[in-house]
């Protein structure tokens, strides 16, 4: 089950977020499969790309919100998490900053 599907703002990717537990990562242009993120322990619910295309973060049912990295297609940064699984994620025009909401009924907002 897939949950979240999302085009970076460059059109260059797409990123998939779904119930086994991976992010996937997808070639915008010719849609060709490109990489699988797998560092979550459970469903993951959302995604959000920075302005700029470079990071993805995506947040899960396993409490924790993650940072990826798509020139290098690896984790750049965990996040602190929520007490509870995550429901939402955005990030900021911007590029600063990352808002998310879960279970817990937390906002939660980091600075970059």
């Amino acid at each position: 089950l897939v949950n979240h599907v999302y085009f970076s703002p460059d059109g260059q990717w797409i990123a998939s977020a779904s119930f086994d537990k991976s992010v996937k990562l997808w070639n915008g242009i010719t849609g060709k499969f490109v990489a699988a993120f797998r560092d979550h322990v459970g469903p993951v619910y959302q995604i959000s790309w920075s302005a700029d295309s470079r990071l993805l973060l995506s947040g899960s049912k396993d409490s924790t919100l993650k940072v990826w990295d798509i020139r290098t297609q690896k984790l750049k940064q965990d996040l602190p998490s929520h007490a509870d699984e995550f429901f939402v994620v955005d990030w900021s025009p911007d590029g600063e900053k990352v808002a998310s909401g879960g279970k817990d009924r937390v906002l939660k907002l980091w600075m970059g």
